[in-house]
């Protein structure tokens, strides 16, 4: 039996034709999408010892191209801070790029006291390696093995399956050493003794090619020959004080802290004055582009990282103070050094390809012989005073003066064996102390770091004491200085409290991923490692506590 008539199967034909045309063409055709987006490089800059006023202050002065391009067409964090008290190089670096704190991080200063080892501990030393590229010992054992988190660095190598290349480079060894973290490809620091750039064989065996081949150029020789000079007419300085002042340094073979300056070396350390003038920061930058050129960064597929720190403004200020010449002249030149650097980032990685932080691992106080010329409150505290006062109080006390092992960072260490021994507690040894020292001039308080939670100081410089104490490297007691004053010589300045001379730094990103404007929200140290890490869309480090500066990035 015939169920469906002949002359409509062409017409079913036709619709069932008409029906898989259609499915098909709504149906979607595979797009691929594009690789993850990130730069081609990031370049941390670290600048040593730059305040934030520094960026305003010497504004007017200021080329086009180098401050002035990051203020200008880069994100601006205006009222960035360190989060905790002890403001110094070593835990500086260690908390911009673990976005970490001491008490987490471990680094708890540039050096601390080892209560087993019965000794002091320098930040990135390291005894089990030695030195590459001199014949000085002692420059070489260093290594990022007292950092107890990841850094940025680490974090970007573990995401590419360490395809990316990660390089720190600083004059002091510490300022290169964390910041490029325990997976770098290498660190390379200066050696003063023999004008070499080295490493240690945590890294590698023998210097790269292009470390030897900077090295063979013996620049610091030329440096050195050079002199120091203003870059302006010195009559232009009307920014700082006039340039012969009574309260700042002498550089070696000098009567008067002046201009012009006559460049030798000292015996056993040959090119260490170069730390203290513009060459160095000259030297840094041409190891940075070295750097980039020799390990071809910026090139590649994967992100690449470069972690240079320029400490040469450290040595400036703490010998002459933020008001001096001598500070004004060596941020000109810096400035003109940062233009050339990126400009050579343009013609290298592309403009926009690249992204630059700029930041502070510490400010800087003012000269309290400048302060007290004004009026202001300011002063410097004997340390030998304060050693004697300390003594003389235990003696009294519990008929012993030897109850404590060191000092360091304004921390006493208790010899906790003595105690157990006399039978004598921690909190009545602080009691003593505090009673000894609160009354001296420039003591602001005394915190019992074992007992800290009991500190009648107020609450937000004791959390900065809090971030700042680790239970394993910290002292017991903690001497709190008052606002502008700190143990020392009465020449020259320092850093170290939690004042916000030592605490407010800039931060600054610029390039690829970057939005242009600023925030005047409270940001602080520890969000620079997020706020790279969200960039690059990768896992903040293992000690993380800050949060990304959200409004920086672009969507």
């Amino acid at each position: 039996m015939q169920i469906v008539p002949k002359r409509i199967f062409p017409t079913l034909m036709l619709c069932l034709a008409l029906s898989l045309s259609a499915w098909a063409q709504s149906t979607p055709k595979t797009v691929k999408t594009p690789p993850l987006a990130r730069p081609k490089l990031v370049v941390g800059i670290v600048v040593d010892q730059m305040r934030y006023d520094y960026l305003y202050r010497y504004y007017d002065k200021y080329k086009e191209g180098g401050f002035k391009r990051l203020l200008n067409d880069g994100f601006n964090c205006r009222n960035n801070h360190y989060h905790y008290a002890l403001t110094v190089t070593g835990a500086g670096h260690s908390a911009i790029y673990t976005g970490s704190m001491p008490a987490i991080n471990g680094i708890v200063g540039n050096d601390w006291y080892d209560q087993q080892a019965g000794r002091g501990v320098y930040c990135a030393e390291d005894t089990a390696v030695t030195v590459v590229g001199s014949t000085n010992a002692s420059a070489g054992k260093r290594s990022p093995r007292n950092l107890l988190v990841s850094t940025v660095t680490d974090q970007l190598q573990i995401a590419t399956n360490f395809r990316s290349k990660s390089v720190g480079i600083a004059i002091k060894d510490r300022g290169a050493i964390l910041p490029a973290g325990h997976t770098a490809t290498g660190a390379y620091w200066f050696d003063s003794r023999s004008g070499n750039w080295v490493t240690s064989t945590y890294y590698a065996n023998e210097l790269p090619q292009w470390v030897q081949d900077y090295n063979a150029k013996k620049m610091p020789t030329e440096y050195i020959k050079g002199g120091w000079n203003t870059l302006l007419p010195i009559e232009q300085y009307t920014e700082s004080t006039p340039d012969d002042q009574p309260y700042e340094q002498l550089m070696a073979g000098k009567t008067k802290a002046v201009f012009p300056y006559e460049l030798g070396g000292t015996a056993g350390n040959p090119f260490g004055i170069i730390a203290s003038t513009p060459w160095g920061n000259t030297m840094t930058k041409d190891m940075a582009i070295a750097a980039i050129k020799g390990e071809n960064m910026g090139k590649g597929k994967e992100t690449d990282f470069l972690a240079v720190s320029f400490s040469t403004p450290d040595g400036i200020g703490h010998a002459f103070g933020p008001n001096s010449v001598e500070e004004q002249d060596i941020y000109l030149r810096l400035d003109l050094e940062f233009a050339d650097f990126f400009n050579f980032l343009d013609s290298w990685v592309g403009k926009g390809q690249y992204t630059i932080f700029l930041s502070a691992d510490h400010g800087v106080m003012d000269v309290p012989g400048f302060w007290k010329q004004h009026n202001l409150p300011a002063g410097v505290m004997e340390g030998n005073a304060i050693s004697l006062a300390v003594k003389k109080a235990l003696q009294e006390a519990f008929g012993s003066e030897d109850l404590i092992r060191a000092s360091e960072n304004y921390q006493l260490y208790l010899d906790h064996a003595a105690l157990k021994k006399k039978k004598i507690s921690v909190q009545s040894v602080y009691e003593v102390v505090r009673e000894a020292l609160l009354p001296m001039p420039g003591v602001a308080d005394i915190i019992n770091l074992r007992e800290i939670g009991t500190s009648h100081l107020n609450s937000y410089l004791l959390e900065l004491y809090k971030n700042g104490t680790h239970v394993k490297r910290s002292g017991d007691i903690q001497i709190v200085t008052e606002p502008g004053w700190f143990a020392g010589r009465t020449t020259g300045t320092t850093h170290g409290s939690p004042y916000n001379y030592d605490t407010h730094v800039p931060f600054l990103l610029y390039g690829w991923g970057i939005n242009k404007g600023e925030t005047l929200r409270r940001t602080t140290i520890a969000d620079i490692a997020p706020t790279i890490s969200s960039l690059l869309r990768i896992l903040p480090p293992s000690g993380n506590v800050g949060n990304a500066v959200e409004e920086a990035l672009k969507k």
